[in-house]
C-alpha cells in the first residue's frame, strides 16, 4: 500500500470513516506533527482551543505512526485513566476500520484491552503498543518509545500550589520512562497562570526557565490575530461571543485564547454590579406560588450559609459568618437579594449560645425571604450546625430544607468563576441594601493568591451562585409565612427595571 502522508491519513479518515473534510486548523495540525516527525524533532507541545478536535488528531496521529513503526510503544498521560483510556479506545477505532491500518489489529483478544493493545509487529516486545495511565499512577518499570501527555494540566491537578508542584514532579518521571531519542507530545490548555504550558518563567516560582522549555509549540488560539475565528463552520461570531458570556474574561483568554492569566489581572469590579430596590412579592395564583421581583417572575432560590464564631467583618479580625441569598429568573439574570454578616455584634446582646443565635438569624432570613432550602458549609466548625439548624426551623414552622454542603474547590477559584462571567455579561443584579454591606469593599481589594483583606462575603455569596438551583413552588414553602404577606397583596413603585 502507497505510504500516506499523516494530513492524506486523517483525509481519509474523515472523508471515509466521517463523511466530512477536515477543517483548516486540523489541517495545520497534522502538517505541523508530521513535518516535526520528519525533521526528528522529539519533544513538542501542541496547543490549540477547547473542543478544537486535538486529542482526536493525536489519536490518529498514534495510529499513523504504528503503521509507519509497528514496533513503538506509546504511553499516554492524562489527568486520569479514564480520559487516558478515551484515547486508546480511539487509536484502537481507527486501527480497526481505517483502510491503511486493518492489518494491525491482534487476532487475540487478550492483546486489545480497554486501558493498553499491542498490534501485530516483527519483535516480542514486553511493553504493548499503547498503555493508557492517569498521570498520577506509578509508572515504575514502564518503557515507552514515545509518551504522549494528553491534558494532563486540568483543574483537578492544578488549582494549587501543591498539586502544581505533585503535577512537575509526576511529569520529571517521563525522562525515566523514555527510551533516548523518544518522543513528548504534551497536548493541552493552559488552566493557571503557573501553567505548565507557560513560555516564559515565572520568577515567584524561582524558574529559570520555562517547564516545557526547549519544545518546539504549535499555536492556534481560537480568534487568531486578523481576528477571525479558526474554525468559522462551527465557531461563528455568535457562538465566540456566547461563549465569551458564559465563560467569562479569565476563562476565555485560557481555554480559547491559550493565554495564562495572572491573578493580578482578577478583579472583581462592584461597579459592574447591578443596582436594584425592589422587594420579593408573593401571590397564589391557581394554588402555585408565584414569587416575583420588580415584575421578573423568579424560577429559583440558594442560600449559602458560610459559619464562622467570633467577631468578623472588614475592620475587625476574625472570620465572617455570612450568609447570603440569590434568586433566578428563568432568563439567566441572578439576583443577590440579601446578604448578612452574623457574627457583627454591633452593640447586640447575646441571645442564647452562639450557634443557637446563628441559627436564629439564619431562620429569619429564611421565613422573610421564603427560601425553600439553605446549604450549610460544613469545613470546620460547621459540621454539627446543621442539625441545630433544622431544630431552630422546625421551632418556627418553618418547612426549608438544610442542607450539608462541603467546599472542596480552593476558594479564589470559586469566587472567581461564580462572579467573572456574571459581571462581565452584566447578569447579576445586587439589592441596594448589598451596597451597604462590607461585600463591595471586599470586592475592591479582592486579590486572588493573596490574603490580604476580607473575603467571607464573596465566599458565601460564590457558594450560593456556584448551588444547583432549588426551583421555587416545586418544594416545601413555609408553614408559618411573614405577616406581610397577608391580606391583600401590594406593589410598590419602585422604577426597578432589572
Amino acid at each position: 500500500m502507497i505510504a500516506l502522508t499523516f494530513p492524506e491519513f486523517v483525509a481519509v479518515w474523515n472523508a471515509a470513516r466521517q463523511g466530512q473534510g477536515t477543517p483548516d486548523h486540523l489541517n495545520r495540525m497534522a502538517r505541523w506533527l508530521e513535518a516535526r516527525w520528519r525533521a526528528g524533532d522529539r519533544q513538542l507541545l501542541l496547543m490549540a482551543f477547547r473542543n478544537s478536535g486535538k486529542s482526536t488528531l493525536a489519536a490518529l496521529f498514534a495510529a499513523w505512526l504504528l503503521r509507519l513503526h509497528p514496533d513503538l510503544r506509546l504511553l499516554v498521560l492524562a489527568a486520569d485513566l479514564a480520559l487516558a483510556q478515551k484515547m486508546v479506545r480511539n487509536t484502537k477505532r481507527v486501527i480497526e476500520r481505517h483502510p491503511a491500518t486493518r492489518g494491525l489489529k491482534p487476532a487475540r483478544p487478550d492483546q486489545w484491552a480497554a486501558d493498553r493493545f499491542t498490534i501485530r509487529r516483527p519483535s516480542e516486545l514486553r511493553d504493548p503498543s499503547m498503555l493508557a495511565r492517569g498521570v498520577s499512577a506509578n509508572l515504575t518499570g514502564s518503557r515507552a518509545d514515545a509518551v504522549i501527555c494528553d491534558d494532563v494540566e486540568v483543574p483537578n491537578t492544578c488549582d494549587t500550589a501543591v498539586k502544581r508542584a505533585d503535577l512537575r514532579a509526576r511529569l520529571a518521571e517521563i525522562d525515566y520512562v523514555l527510551t533516548p531519542g523518544g518522543l513528548q507530545l504534551y497536548i493541552g490548555t493552559p488552566h493557571t497562570y503557573y501553567s505548565i504550558y507557560a513560555d516564559e518563567p515565572r520568577a515567584e516560582l524561582e524558574e529559570a526557565a520555562p517547564f516545557l522549555a526547549g519544545f518546539r509549540r504549535l499555536k492556534i488560539p481560537l480568534i487568531g490575530a486578523d481576528g477571525r475565528s479558526a474554525w468559522p463552520e462551527r465557531f461563528t461570531d455568535g457562538a465566540i461571543a456566547r461563549i465569551r458570556r458564559q465563560t467569562g474574561p479569565a476563562k476565555f483568554s485560557s481555554q480559547m485564547q491559550l493565554e495564562p492569566v495572572a491573578a493580578s489581572q482578577c478583579r472583581l469590579d462592584p461597579d459592574r454590579l447591578r443596582a436594584y430596590g425592589g422587594e420579593l412579592d408573593y401571590r397564589e395564583s391557581g394554588g402555585r406560588p408565584v414569587l416575583s421581583l420588580g415584575g421578573v417572575v423568579l424560577v429559583s432560590a440558594a442560600c449559602w450559609w458560610d459559619p464562622a464564631f467570633g467577631a468578623g467583618s472588614s475592620a475587625a479580625g476574625g472570620d465572617g459568618s455570612v450568609v447570603a441569598a440569590v434568586f433566578g429568573a428563568a432568563d439567566g439574570r441572578s439576583f443577590l437579594h440579601r446578604i448578612q454578616w452574623l457574627n457583627r455584634r454591633d452593640g447586640a446582646a447575646a441571645d442564647g449560645d452562639e450557634a443557637t443565635r446563628q441559627c436564629r438569624l439564619v431562620a429569619r432570613l429564611v421565613g422573610e425571604l421564603l427560601v425553600p432550602a439553605v446549604a450549610v458549609e460544613t469545613n470546620g466548625l460547621g459540621r454539627f450546625l446543621p442539625g441545630v439548624l433544622r431544630q431552630v426551623l422546625a421551632a418556627e414552622g418553618l418547612a426549608a430544607s438544610v442542607i450539608e454542603q462541603a467546599s472542596h474547590t480552593p476558594k479564589d477559584r470559586r469566587i472567581l468563576e461564580a462572579f467573572d462571567a456574571r459581571l462581565a455579561a452584566g447578569s447579576l443584579f445586587a439589592h441596594r441594601s448589598v451596597f451597604a454591606t462590607p461585600l463591595i469593599g471586599e470586592m475592591r481589594e479582592w486579590r486572588p493568591g493573596q490574603n490580604a483583606g476580607h473575603d467571607d462575603g464573596l465566599d458565601a455569596v460564590a457558594g450560593a451562585l456556584s448551588l444547583e438551583p432549588v426551583r421555587l413552588g416545586s418544594g416545601p414553602r413555609p408553614a408559618a409565612r411573614p405577616d406581610w404577606r397577608g391580606g391583600a397583596t401590594h406593589i410598590a413603585a419602585t422604577g426597578f427595571e432589572p
